[in-house]
């Protein structure tokens, strides 16, 4: 399906300036709102006032109101977790988006160029061979690199660079990373490393720490950099390739930085907690059914959805039950229905 498909039919009209303005601004208060909401909220629930008290002290000299355990449960437990949620919510959703405008194709996502399905399977294979900590990290990136890398390697195997190509190979290697996670987690000692492969595989925030947060917000930041300032690139790339070098961009070195930086925020999020579904595949596209297909609006706003839905879908996913539930399934579940009603809008709309 081409970007004519289910993009042109569930898009908006392009929004001005101001509208655009407004609603970045409204997006960003509605982050806001959501993380406050995720540190009160638990089963040790934290005042929203002690809140702001123990993040303004930060900062200022302000007369404690709070317990020691409240300071605990916010600095050291609830806020590294929340916002590498954030910061992973954004990551997923802008290179969903990217990848959605250089495939041209709706249904592309995370998953499509292989770099979710390589971290899986590195950490798997680190959780397997060494233990939970930084191996996972090291190993999460190795996957991701070497299945772009893979990728790569099919794709200009034949000499060519159509889009087609890409994604096929993208699929092809995927399947692959996910047959191997299998027998990794067929392999795996079912009292000591199985029922941990399990767990980071369906996607968890719960080991979240400031260093896991700072590993993630780096890499996230570096690649939306990279993605943010080359947007008017990826107009240009959706395109195609004809049009896209009679304007003077070469879609081959753009599309190769695009996938890596992509690539890079994916393997991050991986790295920290799992394989998270849904978010860069379906975020990307209710987006988009806001603010129009122009990447310049789009890529913003993604972003600022993607952190707020992964925010509240964490938050769900510890406090809805005794026992945490694993954030995948919860994207997964409100993930699924909202993409098939997607589908149906735009069926709807060809018809």
């Amino acid at each position: 399906m081409s970007q004519g498909g289910l993009v042109s039919g569930g898009t908006a009209p392009a929004v001005g300036g101001t509208r655009q303005a407004t609603l970045v601004v409204a997006l960003f208060a509605a982050l806001i709102a959501a993380l406050l909401w995720s540190v009160t909220a638990g089963r040790y629930p934290v005042p929203i006032d002690h809140v702001l008290a123990i993040l303004a002290a930060r900062i200022a000299e302000v007369s404690p109101v709070w317990s020691p355990t409240e300071r605990i449960v916010v600095e050291v437990v609830r806020l590294p977790r929340v916002l590498t949620a954030a910061a992973a919510g954004a990551g997923l959703s802008l290179s969903g988006a990217v990848l959605q405008g250089l495939f041209r194709n709706p249904l592309v996502g995370p998953q499509t160029i292989g770099a979710a399905s390589g971290a899986a399977l590195g950490g798997v294979t680190a959780i397997l061979f060494l233990d939970f900590g930084l191996s996972v990290q090291f190993g999460a990136f190795a996957g991701a690199a070497l299945a772009l890398a893979a990728v790569l390697a099919i794709h200009r195997s034949d000499g060519l660079s159509p889009v087609l190509t890409l994604v096929l190979a993208g699929v092809v290697v995927s399947a692959f990373c996910g047959a191997l996670v299998g027998l990794v987690t067929y392999v795996a000692d079912p009292e000591t490393k199985l029922p941990g492969v399990v767990f980071w595989l369906l996607g968890s925030f719960a080991s979240a720490t400031w260093p896991k947060l700072g590993l993630v917000v780096g890499c996230t930041a570096l690649a939306g950099i990279v993605m943010l300032g080359m947007r008017w690139r990826v107009n240009v790339l959706a395109l195609g390739d004809e049009e896209a070098r009679t304007l003077g961009v070469d879609p081959v070195r753009d599309r190769l930085v695009l996938l890596a930086a992509a690539c890079l925020a994916i393997s991050a999020q991986v790295a920290v907690s799992g394989t998270i579904g849904w978010v860069g595949l379906v975020i990307p596209n209710l987006a988009r059914m806001i603010v129009g297909a122009d990447h310049r609006r789009l890529l913003p706003v993604a972003a600022l959805m993607g952190a707020t839905f992964l925010v509240i879908a964490d938050t769900l996913a510890r406090d809805l039950t005794p026992a945490e539930i694993p954030v995948g399934i919860v994207t997964a579940i409100v993930g699924t229905p909202v993409f098939a009603y997607l589908l149906r809008r735009n069926a709807a709309g060809a018809a």
